[in-house]
């Protein structure tokens, strides 16, 4: 399993379904607006070849492996700030 870093710019109109997709992995934190972390045993083209069927042509998404460093400031809740500690 791999924590992945998932930023977009996608049609509001798709935002929904792509927050579906991302939800699907089980394992998922919103970062912020435009980004999510997931974890998941899948590589980051499996991802992306999988959240493209959910969003426009045109939109964007980029999808890292995340690193064994971090920092943030301000997360959602705890809860986040807690996720992000233990799966980045």
């Amino acid at each position: 399993m791999a924590c992945y870093i998932v930023t977009f710019e996608v049609n509001p109109v798709k935002l929904a379904a792509l927050e579906g997709g991302l939800k699907s992995y089980g394992n998922y934190c919103p970062i912020n607006k435009n980004a999510w972390a997931i974890v998941t045993s899948n590589t980051a083209a499996q991802v992306r070849d999988h959240l493209a069927t959910l969003i426009d042509p045109t939109d964007r998404i980029f999808i890292v492996k995340s690193g064994v460093e971090a920092g943030w400031l301000n997360a959602y809740s705890q809860q986040h700030t807690d996720w992000l500690k233990k799966s980045l």
